[in-house]
């Protein structure tokens, strides 16, 4: 039984090499090249009549043309539902704060001050309390939440109209 060159099935075809298969079959020249033909250059070289490669950084223009309004979406929600749970923390923190230095206290010390007696008194504390502030400041952010995200949306869908007429933003990227 006889076993094909490497490269080459039983049938006589080449293999992905091409005809001729690897250097030192039939068809190649010394050296592995296909006789007829030259060598193959090294990487780094310059062919004549070619500028050799720069060896700075490569600069690259490209051009926003599209902006998927579908992404933009969920991006810009997710974001904003990121900024809205920051909004409460935020809020509820600095309430403790405020009040743990004591300036609501100080505060309606000096409504008390300045309002004539009355049968009913002035209560600061029962307008901004901490479960009214927080749940004020969830409002604010369920709000933030539904006008970002239809904003963002809006802006991507502006934004493709623009980029339709104008070409789109241009971009230089390098890579140092």
């Amino acid at each position: 039984m006889t076993s094909a060159p490497t490269g080459a099935s039983p049938t006589g075809a080449r293999g992905p090499g091409g005809p001729g298969g690897q250097p030192g079959q039939p068809g190649r020249g010394p050296g592995g090249t296909r006789t007829g033909q030259r060598p193959p250059q090294r990487a780094g070289a310059a062919r004549p009549g070619q500028r050799p490669p720069r060896a700075g950084a490569r600069r690259v223009k490209l051009a926003v043309a599209r902006v998927d309004p579908w992404s933009v979406m969920k991006i810009s929600f997710m974001l904003s539902v990121a900024a809205g749970i920051a909004g409460v923390v935020l809020a509820g923190v600095l309430w403790l704060i405020l009040s743990g230095m004591g300036v609501f206290s100080d505060i309606d010390g000096l409504i008390r001050q300045v309002q004539p007696s009355t049968t009913t008194p002035f209560n600061l504390m029962s307008y901004i309390g901490f479960g009214r502030v927080i749940s004020l400041s969830i409002v604010l952010g369920v709000i933030d939440i539904i006008l970002l995200t239809a904003i963002a949306t809006l802006g991507a869908f502006i934004y493709n109209i623009c980029s339709a007429l104008v070409g789109g933003i241009q971009l230089t990227l390098t890579d140092d």
